[in-house]
């Protein structure tokens, strides 16, 4: 079986840019991932939403692919995503309203492969959004 060349470019531009937003957002807690993503909110909200280039990549994708289904659940996920993101900075740090199961969940130290999570779902998405 030979593997198209396609797929192979997409899925690597799509694991490249998700280990790029692993490594400026990656810390020890959810807490800390959402104070490095606030430093660059704070600066500006288009320089956080260049700074979550999977979205683009899935809006993208999405349009390349004619919108097939594969596709469309990976930009889902990833709008998901980011909105999740805006409203928690937005929760934590402007309004500083955050419940106590929300803090103990955000203080809870992550294991060290969590941010790498995307890496073991998404990439399969690209692929099955190919075939």
């Amino acid at each position: 079986m030979i593997i198209d060349e396609a797929i192979i470019k997409y899925t690597l531009l799509f694991i490249f840019l998700e280990l790029y937003e692993v490594s400026w957002q990656k810390a020890p807690s959810m807490l800390g991932m959402l104070v490095r993503m606030h430093e660059q909110y704070v600066k500006n909200i288009f320089l956080f939403l260049v700074m979550q280039p999977t979205f683009y990549f899935a809006i993208g994708f999405a349009m390349i692919t004619n919108y097939n289904p594969y596709a469309l659940t990976l930009l889902f996920i990833k709008t998901i995503d980011v909105a999740t993101k805006i409203i928690l900075i937005e929760q934590v740090f402007v309004k500083k309203e955050v419940s106590k199961e929300l803090h103990v969940a955000l203080i809870a130290p992550l294991h060290f492969l969590m941010p790498y999570i995307g890496l073991s779902i998404y990439p399969f998405l690209v692929v099955l959004a190919l075939e």
